[in-house]
């Protein structure tokens, strides 16, 4: 992970330069290169890799996953959603830059995701580029991130059920997770039951990515966290924790990690490695 992260980081880098408008692309660097364990980008290079591909084939993609995930952290941080004054141990985007310019640096980096997967990815068919990007865009839209927000918003203080909460979570968290193993998947050339492989994993480790950051949430501080702690209880969200008990809540991210590392049994251990060091990496991870 941390020498993929260095390569993301790097490819990052070069992707927002500082240039004019000035003030724009320094709340866009501000955001995007503060740091995180860039786990979107390394499961789409570990999922491209898995079936065959190299990196370089998967990193246009994977450095437009991190971008969209950090327009949903600066948007998701913002007053009008979650109102949050901490990300990645700094301060929000908005604190920083503004309210405007946190709208408009999430939008440009989302904006820029799509523009770098299609003009800069090599040695890939057009066909796959557009597969790819059709499920990067679905995972972010109404059908994707965007539904998980609205409905995440709509429930708090709500009575919510287990299945609502889990259509929030697959939807707000998950679905991003699972566009990068699938994208990484579909970048390298795997084939239909490859894909579909690595697309149940995915779903299993994007639901239990959140069912350990609920967890996280009510058990550790803000430092430990480089983000507010105890948000979820202050805002009266749904969580798996509220809803099941955190006993209970540790024995279901347990359940979702083995059903992850099961669907990995159909390809070969050592190309696999990387996948199933990342869930339990996912598993019990402490920020």
């Amino acid at each position: 992970m941390l020498m993929k992260a260095k390569h993301v980081n790097k490819a990052l880098e070069e992707a927002v330069p500082l240039r004019n408008p000035i003030k724009i692309h320094e709340a866009m660097r501000y955001s995007l290169l503060a740091g995180g364990k860039r786990v979107r980008p390394v499961l789409c290079i570990a999922s491209c890799e898995l079936v065959g591909g190299e990196e370089s084939i998967a990193m246009p993609m994977a450095c437009a996953l991190e971008m969209i995930h950090t327009m949903s952290l600066i948007h998701d941080d913002l007053p009008c959603m979650d109102d949050d004054d901490l990300r990645r141990g700094k301060p929000t985007n908005h604190k920083t830059f503004g309210e405007d310019t946190a709208i408009l640096a999430g939008d440009a980096l989302l904006s820029l995701a799509f523009e770098h997967v299609a003009a800069k990815t090599r040695n890939v068919s057009a066909e796959r580029v557009v597969r790819a990007i059709a499920e990067m865009s679905s995972a972010v839209g109404s059908q994707g991130l965007v539904a998980g927000q609205i409905v995440d918003l709509a429930s708090e203080g709500k009575d919510v059920s287990l299945s609502d909460l889990e259509y929030i979570h697959v939807h707000k968290t998950a679905k991003l997770l699972e566009a990068a193993v699938v994208c990484g998947a579909v970048m390298g050339g795997g084939d239909v039951i490859e894909i579909e492989k690595v697309r149940k994993y995915a779903r299993c480790i994007g639901l239990l990515f959140q069912v350990v950051d609920d967890i996280l949430d009510v058990t550790k501080s803000s430092k430990e966290l480089g983000k507010t702690a105890g948000k979820d209880l202050v805002s009266d969200k749904a969580t798996y924790p509220k809803l099941m008990g955190i006993e209970n809540a540790k024995k279901f991210a347990g359940k979702l990690l083995g059903q992850a590392i099961q669907e990995l049994d159909y390809f070969e251990a050592d190309r696999a490695a990387p996948l199933y060091h990342l869930a339990i990496y996912i598993a019990g991870r402490q920020n």
